[in-house]
């Protein structure tokens, strides 16, 4: 495998950590209609509006769209670096076209997983931040991001360390899945703005099982801040929202120190392994309890999702580890400490 392919892969697996972030930091600080058209802004494709004429001009031709420069900015920031990141992947499949198969089968997939981004970026805007479109964004922001980590460890990480004893690689993955579905719960949670709807911890609105509206809370087919019938969404559907993402982070951090316990009582070489687990999932559940005792500052509320990314590759990186191909375990294994049962 070249070295160019590597450093382009190294390079664009950075990149998609910067794009996760930025998104999260544009829906965040409510700038994700900074710019009401795409992929331009205000008409330009190159900056923003921000000369007196410019932005009279911009405003008589988006009347319901004032210009708010620093807003702009943040949108086309992100927009720019997705684009970057869109033309290093075109880069990747290019230099994997007639290499491996199995590289050449992910990059390509890269390919189609961009051009779908890119759209779910122009719906973002158009459909005015509709909370399935917004959340199936950073769906697919962290996908490509998984998948770019996957390839970065085939290419770096030589096969013959990446098989460990067998039995862990299904809890592994489905420890991988859990987060996954975390993350989807966070982000229809941030989608909907419901952050705020349960402003204490552990309780919510003072009890344990607050009053919940379920039959608006989970609908998928509706617009921001409405019902499917487009009438109001009440706060009962947020508090529903919110409730659910918070307590099935309780079922992320008892699979992760589960899971945690297994590898190591597998083999040591596992315990590095399991102490990046309980690490990341006990960073992300620290720092989502203190957004909520601080009432969700922006820098904070940013590095929640940036901390939900890092879990993601943690457990990724575990699945990857003990699901290696190639030599078995005796053989990988054989001149390490012994098993603690």
């Amino acid at each position: 495998m070249s070295r160019y392919y590597r450093s382009l892969l190294m390079a664009c697996l950075v990149l998609a950590s910067i794009v996760v972030t930025l998104g999260a930091y544009v829906r965040l600080s409510d700038a994700g209609l900074g710019c009401p058209d795409w992929p331009g802004c205000y008409g330009k494709w190159i900056g923003v509006p921000d000369e007196a004429h410019e932005v009279v001009a911009a405003e008589s031709a988006f009347p319901n769209a004032p210009v708010e420069v620093p807003k702009a900015w943040k949108e086309m920031i992100h927009r720019y670096a997705a684009s970057l990141l869109g033309l290093g992947i075109l880069g990747l499949a290019a230099a994997a076209w007639s290499r491996n198969r199995t590289e050449a089968v992910w990059t390509r997939l890269l390919v189609v997983l961009v051009l779908i981004q890119g759209a779910l970026g122009m719906w973002t805007v158009t459909l005015l931040l509709k909370p399935v479109i917004v959340t199936l964004h950073l769906i697919g922001g962290l996908t490509v991001l998984s998948i770019l980590l996957g390839l970065t460890w085939r290419a770096w990480v030589p096969p013959s360390t990446r098989t460990m004893p067998a039995g862990l690689a299904a809890p592994a993955w489905l420890m991988v899945a859990i987060v996954a579905f975390q993350i989807s719960l966070g982000g229809w949670t941030s989608s909907n703005y419901a952050a705020m709807a349960c402003p204490d911890y552990p309780q919510c609105q003072q009890a344990w099982v607050p009053e919940m509206d379920w039959s608006h809370a989970f609908v998928f087919q509706r617009e921001l801040g409405q019902t499917a019938s487009g009438e109001g969404l009440p706060i009962a559907a947020l508090v529903a929202i919110h409730w659910t993402h918070r307590w099935f982070a309780m079922v992320v951090v008892a699979c992760a120190l589960w899971l945690a316990w297994r590898l190591i009582r597998a083999h040591a070489a596992l315990k590095p392994y399991a102490l990046a687990l309980v690490g990341a999932v006990g960073l992300q559940w620290g720092i989502g309890v203190l957004n909520v005792y601080l009432q969700w500052p922006l820098g904070l509320a940013v590095l929640h999702n940036t901390g939900a990314a890092l879990l993601l590759a943690v457990a990724l990186v575990i699945a990857l580890r003990l699901s290696g191909a190639g030599a078995s375990a005796t053989q990988t294994l054989g001149a390490v400490a012994p098993s603690k049962g």
